[in-house]
């Protein structure tokens, strides 16, 4: 280190050492990088450590980017992608097993991908999210991670109480193909657990697919475990209930069996993690709650029919009930009036309950509401992103009020997603202008939305950055929402849900008509109040 260096690292130490933070006065980050030492400090090392470009260089970069030249550059990459609106398969599989009764998430490969997947899920849910892992490192990527299963297993098992451990992977593992079921077998013949101790199992390569495909894995891991080579004694009108990754499941699973409830189903709900990622603080930690139970999953396997609330993670599973001969249907996520109705009609249907008339009178309201708000909800447009199901049920919904769903995006889009999205908006005179985004992310999203620009966006908090730089203003309502708190805990499902939406979209209308007239008399022409 050369002398000038010394001088330059010891008079940063001595700034650092004078930083305006006190015991008595703790500053959170935000404001404390706002202090006048902390601007220095950043400054001298923007200046000395980053060699920037002039700033009449960025402007004019950054104003060539908001261009219909751009725009055709960005939706033509191939070779990148630039923050996709979607995560990787073993976080759907690791949120999968988290809806089983005191179920364990074991996922085969390094402690630092469990570790992005248990964060996730707890900085949304700001609950505890336990998953353990095989602690793969360099010498298993070369001879297999056969021993980290053994003893993984054996750890698990003594160390958590589960009754059940549900193994999914990483790269790593899947890279060097280690096979799961002949590992946990051998794990098994030494020891690790018992021999008729659960461990269902699912492939999730990370660098293919989504979250979405490895939540349907999962969950037809869990179903094979308990159903393969058993007899089927089916019970009519019995239906299985399978929610799919949803971020606000604490809310929308509750809300759905209150109205199964009133309509007196006889049902099973397969993964349940309402319990799971909303504890009490009553003085009892709970590694585990609720969940669906494992006598319960057995139990599945003569109901008449499952249904799955989200298509698009659940296409593998639904093919496999068929198998055992069990009826399905699939839904896009209902939400609003006219996806909540085919969900209960389907029920109504499949089991011959009625559906009561105090369902119906929720309904009403929700028509009352949309009818009470229509002039400020009729040609408002909108960009859509995320997963598919969640995409196409939120389109719809605006469609419903009057609104125009300009972009709908979604990376982990299929063609076939595609192409329903596409009858959807045609179905529709407010749909007409609308354009469908399969495999884009939200770089792109930034593209559209400064050639072509909307209203409103929906869609997760990483949605924040395109609110700031492109100003549209951001409505969080699907997975990840890590800057808002307890959003989860409300649904966004059935009648009563789509209630909760529309008044959210509502209060960012006039949220944002309230900046624009601060002013009385300037701004503020007529003084008004009511809205």
């Amino acid at each position: 280190m050369t002398s000038h260096c010394r001088h330059r690292c010891g008079a940063m130490k001595r700034k650092v050492l004078t930083m305006p933070q006190s015991a008595e006065k703790v500053l959170d980050h935000a404001p404390l990088f706002r202090e006048p030492e902390y601007r220095q400090m950043l400054a001298e090392k923007k200046a000395n450590f980053e060699c920037p470009h002039p700033d009449q260089v960025v402007a004019d970069q950054n104003d060539f980017t908001k261009t219909w030249e751009y725009r055709e550059k960005n939706l033509g990459r191939e070779a990148l992608v630039v923050n996709p609106a979607k995560a990787c398969q073993p976080l759907g599989a690791v949120f999968a097993a988290a809806g089983f009764e005191q179920t364990m998430s074991f996922v085969h490969g390094s402690q630092g991908c469990v570790a992005y997947y248990r964060s996730h899920l707890s900085r949304h849910f700001k609950e505890p999210s336990s998953a353990v892992s095989s602690s793969m490192t360099e010498d298993a990527a070369v001879f297999g991670g056969l021993k980290n299963m053994v003893d993984g297993l054996a750890n698990t098992y003594k160390l958590y109480d589960p009754k059940m451990i549900a193994v999914s992977t990483t790269c790593m593992a899947e890279v060097i193909g280690d096979d799961l079921h002949g590992f946990i077998e051998n794990a098994k013949n030494e020891g690790s657990v018992p021999h008729d101790f659960d461990v269902p199992f699912a492939h999730t390569p990370a660098f293919v697919g989504s979250h979405v495909d490895g939540y349907d894995g999962m969950i037809k891991g869990i179903l094979e475990n308990f159903w393969k080579g058993n007899e089927r004694k089916e019970v009519a009108q019995a239906i299985n209930i399978i929610p799919g990754f949803d971020g606000f499941c604490v809310g929308n699973n509750r809300e759905l069996k209150r109205l199964l409830d009133m309509m007196g189903v006889s049902y099973i709900f397969i993964q349940d993690a309402s319990d799971q990622f909303d504890t009490p603080s009553d003085g009892t930690y709970r590694m585990y709650d609720g969940g669906t139970k494992i006598e319960d999953l057995k139990t599945a396997l003569n109901a008449e029919a499952t249904l799955s609330l989200q298509h698009y993670n659940t296409r593998k599973t639904l093919e496999y009930c068929k198998e055992v001969g069990q009826v399905t249907a699939s839904f896009h996520y209902p939400l609003g009036v006219q996806a909540t109705d085919e969900f209960l009609m389907k029920v109504s249907e499949i089991t011959g309950k009625e559906i009561p008339p105090a369902i119906g009178l929720e309904r009403g309201r929700l028509v009352d509401a949309m009818a009470d708000s229509q002039a400020w909800l009729h040609g408002k447009k909108y960009a859509i992103y995320g997963d598919p199901d969640f995409v196409y049920a939120v389109a719809r919904f605006v469609l419903e009020t009057g609104g125009e769903p300009t972009h709908c995006l979604a990376t982990n889009g299929t063609s076939a997603w595609e192409a329903e999205m596409k009858a959807l908006l045609a179905s529709s005179p407010f749909g007409k202008d609308a354009q469908v985004w399969a495999g884009k992310d939200l770089w792109a999203l930034r593209s559209l939305l400064f050639t072509e620009p909307v209203d409103l966006m929906i869609g997760n908090s990483y949605g924040k950055y395109l609110e700031r730089d492109t100003g549209t203003p951001l409505i969080r309502l699907t997975f990840p929402i890590f800057d808002r708190h307890h959003h989860h805990r409300f649904p966004l499902m059935g009648y009563q849900g789509g209630l909760r939406v529309l008044t959210t979209i509502l209060d960012k209308i006039f949220d944002k008509l309230d900046r624009e007239t601060s002013e009385p008399g300037v701004t503020d022409y007529s003084y008004d109040l009511t809205r």
